[in-house]
């Protein structure tokens, strides 16, 4: 299969997904390119929020709104490890820039400076982080594990986690419920 960038677009899981990592999610992919694939589940929320993981980190926070801003299951790996997406790029110690518009970042200056009132305009909390070996996402999108669609902002940070998937399908002009989970080629 011919190689793609879907970097800044949504993966959106199949009903047949049997993976339970992926299964009914919207990842987030933050990079795309001949290496593989770095993204984020974005509507999978877990039981932990903002202000829980500060406290974890003993950052304390002096802006009470972002307290209970959940945090996303990211992906299977490096749960251990914390991402915020967010809009603008900004500038931290370790922020990969996604487009001109979103950025990337795991140092704890961000955590920080979030917790002090100095957040970015929006932002997407997560552990851990989906990944992919060069290939593979191109792979599973011709065993028709995933649709494609271009990324909306809107969608990762003025949505509910729980509106976020139907939200995306609906912008490529698809009803989720009416999916099915049979899995064939035309």
């Amino acid at each position: 299969m011919q190689s793609v960038d879907l970097t800044h677009h949504f993966l959106m899981a199949m009903p047949a997904m049997a993976d339970p990592f992926f299964s009914k999610t919207l990842t987030y992919i933050c990079e795309h390119s001949d290496q593989g694939a770095l993204g984020l589940v974005v509507n999978r929320p877990i039981d932990l929020t903002l202000k829980d993981l500060l406290d974890q980190l003993d950052i304390s926070a002096d802006d009470e709104t972002v307290g209970g801003l959940p945090v996303m299951f990211g992906g299977p790996i490096q749960l251990d490890r914390g991402f915020v997406l967010h809009q603008p790029v900004g500038e931290w110690q370790s922020t990969m820039a996604v487009n001109d518009e979103i950025g990337l970042t795991t140092s704890l200056d961000i955590l920080r400076a979030i917790a002090s009132g100095e957040s970015p305009k929006q932002l997407l909390v997560a552990l851990g982080y989906s990944g992919w070996a060069p290939g593979q996402i191109e792979h599973e999108l011709s065993q028709n594990a995933w649709l494609t669609v271009p990324a909306s902002p809107g969608i990762i940070f003025d949505l509910p986690a729980e509106e976020r998937l139907i939200a995306a399908m609906r912008s490529l002009g698809v009803d989720f419920s009416a999916l099915s989970d049979e899995i064939g080629h035309s």
